[in-house]
């Protein structure tokens, strides 16, 4: 019989009471059904479904992180912690709660925990698999999932730049590359899904884990969540070199109150679907992300673990998702500690039906638990069934039962290949904005007789990795210190002197300092954060990092401070995940080179922008605040928020999309191809930019929108289109956009995504604030 014909042309639940009816007979059969490749993925599923126990259905939602044992664990024998408990756990022997487990969620602390070589972890995952497949049952595969916050995070594999230095690039064509690259090192090694890709709006610095994000923009960040998922899954997720893009964190916990991680979100319908959804819409609707992780917070006092509106009815319905909703870590707890439910066993009936499908951290609710709510009556099959689908749909896709296993000896020469390091080099690169250049200070002469080499953040190798870093790290990282020495000549002197730490109100150092800056024709003076793995107590930023104040914490200020006082040119490295407060710095330093988070290749990327064998071309995808109290500070405010304060301007320290060149940029000649469009219509525009100046360089061409008048109040301006060009000295080039429909719509008064007719201010420029052309767009009936 051909299942795959009759499944297409019955309803769904009649094919189902027929396949039911067929595949006991199948079962006689030397092959099951579902092992059959030529067979459809939806007749495969019915098939392996039917034939699975409660206990192996509750065990497939089970793909926890095996973090080193605990204090509350020193043996690892209350979770899957060790080498022995995860062969156990997949061959379903480590509990008799629940049968065989689905996968392995491989964090960074573990990865560094595997003991050997990347060649033997590789291996042991193959092990893993090959209990999975000759051990259990069914020989259902595992699905092995990991993070991808700047590059697959496991031992071993490329460090790229993150968050803020990668939407700094505004270069697509390069986030679609480093995420494919990240792919195909994290499918090598034998994982399956690519998780806290964090496509929110990063709408409160405050919060740590807001560094993990690219921007406070919707519309850019709906432009990398595409890039990511192309770069991540391409057009056929079961290639060798493919994962699942897991989206983070549905729908947003980017706007906590008190800028505290895990805090309620309190933002209303409108809110939700004019800034949280549009890159989710990005991400699912149009490049087809299968994989999304459940956020933390209670958004308007619903945790979204519970939310059957966020979690089913706007993803699955609306948005037409059909992947996997895995949990936050510990995710379950979330319902507890908000005084929802008392027990972990009513919080796994809660979130079922809201619709997570998969347990990464192993709590009970997934567990025992959850069974005895099926057999109580109080939790019916057919939601556990719908999950357990959606899992095995998973598998079928990424074609893990036909191709479980990786190729260690490829694996090998992908993970941190040159190809891949060059590349994190070039992201560095370019993700690195000149802020400020006073009387062209940079780039400095590489045969400078001397230069001090000053800061706590100068020679840090893993500060300026950024969060979920596996330490210790296994390949050479050039920091900033290492970095300008290689790129100097043999005849200049470089005094290097931390000063002080990030923390603390240590000045001891400063003396060393001193004496270290007093014979220098320079001083480079490296500040900033401290980031790290998951929870290090010496952070000060990434997730469990919140802050208070966007300052430089320690005596750092005071730091750089000293250093100016000695009158030899300074120039300042910001080595940070978020933007800071810096107004000191701003006003009496000459040079500032924002460089974020910069990866393993940060100090080589740092020292060419210095010297000048990079001309920089970053830009800021976040608004960098005078003062904490400033926040919200985002570009985008309404008309209201023009009012300023007493004591400072209301305006920001730097504005989204500012960054400095090494040469100058002119635009002219601004045009529509048509000056009236109806609601329907596209309409193209226009420039031309030239290079006036004496070196090539890259532009970020931004165009912007207003519709004057309308029926909601509408911020000042809105990015709707970017280009990033490349000029030599004297060329011109033209840049053009095309505006659609979505480009021009708004959410009216009764909650509609529509067009309405009116006039559309135009305006193009250097950055949010730096606009100089400008045009009227009609939109008529």
């Amino acid at each position: 019989m051909q299942f795959d014909k009759l499944s297409r042309m019955l309803p769904f639940g009649l094919g189902l009471i027929i396949l039911g009816t067929v595949l006991p007979l199948q079962a006689q059969d030397a092959t099951p059904l579902y092992l059959d490749p030529h067979q459809s993925i939806a007749v495969r599923v019915e098939s392996l479904l039917s034939q699975m126990t409660l206990k192996e259905k509750v065990g497939q939602l089970n793909i926890p992180v095996i973090e080193p044992p605990g204090k509350d664990d020193p043996e690892g024998l209350k979770r899957p912690a060790t080498m022995e408990g995860c062969r156990k756990f997949v061959e379903g022997t480590f509990t008799d709660e629940i049968g065989p487990g689905g996968g392995i969620f491989l964090d960074p602390k573990a990865s560094t925990k595997l003991p050997g070589t990347v060649r033997q972890k590789m291996e042991y995952f193959n092990e893993l698999q090959r209990i999975a497949l000759t051990k259990t049952r069914l020989k259902i595969p595992l699905l092995n999932e990991t993070t991808g916050t700047h590059g697959t995070t496991i031992t071993g594999a490329t460090i790229f730049p993150e968050g803020l230095a990668i939407g700094s690039t505004w270069d697509m064509d390069l986030v679609k590359k480093i995420y494919a690259a990240a792919a195909q090192e994290g499918r090598a090694f034998g994982m399956h899904q690519l998780d806290t890709l964090v496509v929110e709006p990063d709408r409160d610095p405050r919060m740590g884990r807001n560094m993990e994000g690219y921007s406070e923009d919707p519309y850019m960040i709906s432009r990398i969540a595409e890039s990511i998922v192309q770069g991540v899954q391409g057009d056929n997720v079961a290639r060798d070199d493919k994962m699942v893009a897991v989206l983070t964190d549905f729908p947003g916990q980017s706007q906590p109150e008190s800028g505290l991680e895990r805090g309620a979100v309190q933002i209303s319908e409108r809110t939700l679907r004019e800034v949280f959804l549009p890159m989710w819409v990005a991400g699912i609707k149009k490049a087809g992300a299968l994989g999304v992780m459940a956020g933390y917070p209670e958004i308007d006092d619903i945790p979204t673990h519970t939310s059957e509106k966020l979690l089913t009815q706007i993803l699955r319905e609306e948005l037409g998702f059909k992947g996997l909703v895995v949990s936050e870590g510990d995710g379950f707890e979330t319902l507890i500690y908000e005084n929802i439910v008392p027990t972990q066993k009513e919080a796994g009936a809660i979130a079922l039906k809201a619709g997570v499908d998969v347990d990464i951290t192993y709590e009970p609710a997934y567990m025992k638990p959850l069974i005895d709510n099926v057999e109580e009556g109080k939790v019916s099959m057919q939601l556990v069934d719908r999950a357990v689908r959606r899992v095995l749909e998973q598998k079928f896709r990424l074609g893990l039962f036909e191709h479980p296993y990786v190729d260690v000896d490829h694996g090998v020469q992908i993970m941190h290949s040159q190809a891949s390091q060059d590349l994190a080099l070039r992201t560095a690169r370019e993700g690195i904005v000149l802020l400020r250049n006073e009387k062209n200070l940079l780039p400095l002469r590489k045969d400078l007789k001397s230069i001090a080499v000053i800061g706590p953040d100068a020679d840090d190798a893993v500060g300026q990795l950024g969060d979920y870093t596996a330490t210790p790290i296994s390949q050479h990282v050039v920091t900033i210190l290492e970095g300008i020495k290689e790129k100097v000549s043999p005849t200049t002197k470089i005094t290097y002197a931390k000063g002080c730490d990030v923390m603390g109100d240590d000045k001891t150092g400063f003396e060393e300092a001193m004496r270290a800056v007093k014979d220098a024709d320079a001083v480079v003076v490296v500040v900033g954060e401290r980031t790290g793995n998951v929870g290090l107590h010496s952070n000060t930023d990434g997730e469990d990092s919140d802050i208070a104040s966007l300052d430089l914490t320690g005596v750092q200020e005071e730091l750089v401070k000293a250093v100016s006082a000695t009158g030899v040119p300074t120039i300042a490295v910001l080595i940070n995940g978020r933007p800071l407060s810096i107004r000191w710095i701003s006003e009496h330093t000459p040079a500032i080179v924002e460089a974020w988070l910069p990866g393993e290749r940060g100090g080589e990327a740092v020292a060419d922008v210095i010297f000048g064998d990079y001309n920089p071309s970053g830009r800021l995808p976040i608004s960098v605040p005078r003062h904490v109290g400033q926040l919200p500070i985002y570009y985008y405010y309404q008309p209201s928020k023009a009012y300023g304060y007493v004591d400072m301007p209301a305006t920001p320290l730097y504005s989204f999309g500012h960054g400095l060149s090494y040469t100058e940029f002119e635009y002219s000649n601004l045009r529509l191809d048509r000056s009236e469009i109806h609601p329907a219509g596209n309409a193209r525009v226009s420039l031309d930019v030239k290079n006036t100046g004496d070196r090539e360089g890259k532009e970020t061409v931004q165009l912007y929108v207003h519709e004057t008048y309308a029926p909601v109040s509408l911020p000042v301006k809105q990015l709707r289109g970017f280009e990033k060009v490349w000029l030599r000295p004297g060329e011109k080039k033209t840049v053009t956009f095309t505006l659609t429909p979505e480009d021009l719509q708004l959410l009216d008064i009764d909650m509609h995504w529509r067009v309405v007719p009116g006039d559309f201010e135009i305006m193009v420029g250097k950055s949010s604030d730096d606009l100089p052309l400008k045009a009227i767009l009609k939109v008529r009936q």
